[in-house]
Order: C-alpha cells, then structure tokens, then sequence
C-alpha cells in the first residue's frame, strides 16, 4: 500500500537512536518499524474494553451504591447559604 500520510513528533536523541539500530538490525527503515510497532500495539487493543464505555460502566455501579439524600424539606439547598451564614454567626458571634 502506497504510504501517502505524514506524521511527526519530538523525541529523544537516545530513542531516536536506537529505533534506528532496531530499523537498521530488522532491514527495514524507520517507518517501517514505526508502521510495525503502531499495529502491533493496535491489534493488542483489540477485544479490550475501550476506556469510555469502562467508565460508563464503572459509574452505573458506583451510582447503585450512593443512593440519595432524603428530607422533609424540599426547599433545603436554596436555603443551604443563609442556613450556613445563620450557623456560622452563631458560633463565632459575627
């Protein structure tokens, strides 16, 4: 297949070197060796569970176990500052 994307990145002199060894050792380019390493590492991707549906589904069971806070007071967290403030004057005097 024709190679016809282009891609680049910084990298260490020393890694950088020694791609170039492994290409050089292997008789391939470093392409070749990056084309090599980046499907390897895909295919051992393959039949995991990708990270986004893993946390959907670590969330869904985390949830069953929080449950909710109940009250009688419906009108509790618009009141939550001035409960707080009123507490607080309260303890310190101010």
């Amino acid at each position: 297949m024709k190679k016809t994307e282009v891609y680049s990145w910084r990298m260490n002199p020393s890694t950088r070197t020694a791609m170039e060894n492994e290409a050089r050792r292997e008789r391939t380019t470093i392409a070749g060796l990056l084309d090599r390493i980046t499907k390897e590492w895909m295919d051992s991707k393959r039949g995991q569970p990708d990270e986004e549906a893993e946390q959907e589904n670590l969330h869904a069971r985390v949830r069953k176990t929080i449950g909710t806070i109940s009250g009688s007071d419906p009108n509790r967290s618009e009141r939550a500052r001035s409960d707080i403030r009123r507490s607080l004057r309260g303890r310190h005097g101010r």
